[in-house]
């Protein structure tokens, strides 16, 4: 960490004023004022002296406190979220720059034990380049890269970028296994009462290793964040680490797509019952049972302001179906529908060779069991299918598993 004033090392994004010694200073001159003072009302000789240079030290201490003040409070670039070049640019030029930071509350080491020992939590069973392909793909569904400012602050303040994941909290698990492959880097929060999990990795050392892992391994442009963080690090570290290029090898070749599934994807069993004629229903509707498998994204990345369409059109290509866009309020969502039974085979196939490591892979075992019942026409016995709507009554937000030692 060269020319860096380590005492003010921050790994958060947190506007916390630094060390100041002006209170004490402010203090010292107070005391010396009012001993002068009593002295002087006693008539010792010199004490005006005294009293004097103790009133010209009170206002000069606070003179320099209110300083710092008001350069806290006017300085508009302590830390922003990491954007785009052009973004950026614009931005830089505006005052009126707002951070809207969510109440959270840490997850002590403790607690992380006490999870460990009493879930019988194992290792990822991945070696270092499939664990790589996986974080790339859960940092591009569930993942967040910020920057602070480059520059210097006035108050030659430290801050440090942050790779942010965020979960809900039946995926702590996951996080606590990845942060076990990560030789222990990173930190738990919780927020939005106690619901959602994030993992932080906030420190130099922290992120360097994860820049390692996942190098090279990422197809959308979250890339472009990932270099700008890498440029930063170079920058204010004086490091050395080369771009990262996109991956633009076969999608079911490596974990890739099953980290960016486990954070973007979902497995549905969608059930029909049978309805007759009726006065209100022209035609009877006979009772079906279908699957399908959806990945959706909004078509305008926010972090990047760049296009999702051709990670999006190369997902579709490879699982053999077409690529929907749907109007949303402010921006367009591309989706990817998979219900055709021939063509879910694939998908079947990549999972139970890259498996997903969440939550999510409950319910892909369960859609998984339902695969199977609807190739072997079980699915057509009535025992079929109210074993199916049993499986279906504990898939996806329908499944609890609340962490009890949280």
């Amino acid at each position: 960490m060269l020319n860096l004033n380590r005492s003010n090392f921050q790994a958060h994004p947190f506007h916390l004023v630094s060390p100041s010694p002006w209170p004490i200073y402010t203090s010292i001159s107070l005391l010396t004022l009012t001993t002068s003072s009593v002295l002087s009302f006693h008539s010792f000789n010199n004490a005006e002296y005294f009293l004097t240079l103790a009133l010209l030290t009170l206002i000069l201490s606070m003179s320099l406190w209110f300083r710092d003040i008001i350069s806290e409070g006017k300085y508009k670039h302590i830390f922003q979220p990491i954007l785009s070049n052009n973004k950026l640019n614009t931005l830089n030029n505006k005052s009126n720059i707002s951070n809207k930071l969510n109440m959270a509350k840490a997850i002590s080491s403790e607690q992380i034990k006490y999870i460990k020992s009493n879930r019988n939590i194992k290792e990822l069973n991945l070696n270092k380049d499939q664990l790589g392909h996986y974080l790339a793909g859960l940092l591009e569904g569930d993942g967040h890269i910020s920057l602070p400012f480059l520059g210097n602050t006035i108050l030659n303040r430290v801050l440090n970028p942050r790779i942010v994941f965020t979960s809900h909290i039946n995926n702590i698990e996951l996080y606590i296994c990845i942060q076990s492959a990560l030789s222990g880097i990173g930190r738990f929060q919780l927020v939005n009462n106690n619901n959602i999990i994030r993992y932080i990795i906030g420190d130099v050392k922290g992120i360097t290793f994860f820049i390692n892992a996942v190098h090279n391994k990422l197809r959308t442009p979250n890339n472009e964040s990932f270099n700008q963080l890498i440029e930063f690090l170079n920058q204010k570290y004086n490091l050395t680490i080369p771009k990262s290029n996109l991956d633009m090898s076969d999608l079911f070749t490596n974990n890739w797509f099953a980290g960016f599934i486990e954070a973007d994807g979902h497995f549905g069993v969608k059930i029909v019952d049978s309805k007759s004629k009726s006065c209100t229903r022209k035609r009877s509707i006979s009772s079906n049972i279908s699957l399908k498998f959806i990945i959706g994204q909004r078509l305008i990345d926010n972090k990047t302001s760049l296009s999702m369409l051709n990670i999006m059109e190369k997902i579709s290509q490879t699982l053999l179906c077409n690529l929907a866009v749907y109007e949303a309020k402010n921006n367009k969502t591309l989706s990817v529908n998979v219900v055709a039974i021939d063509k879910l085979k694939y998908i079947v196939n990549y999972f139970n060779k890259y498996p997903l490591l969440g939550i999510k892979n409950m319910d892909f075992k369960d859609w998984e069991r339902v695969y199977y019942m609807i190739i072997s026409k079980e699915h057509l016995t009535e025992k079929g299918q109210s074993k199916i709507k049993s499986i279906q009554s504990n898939m996806n937000s329908k499944r609890v598993l609340f962490c009890e030692y949280i």
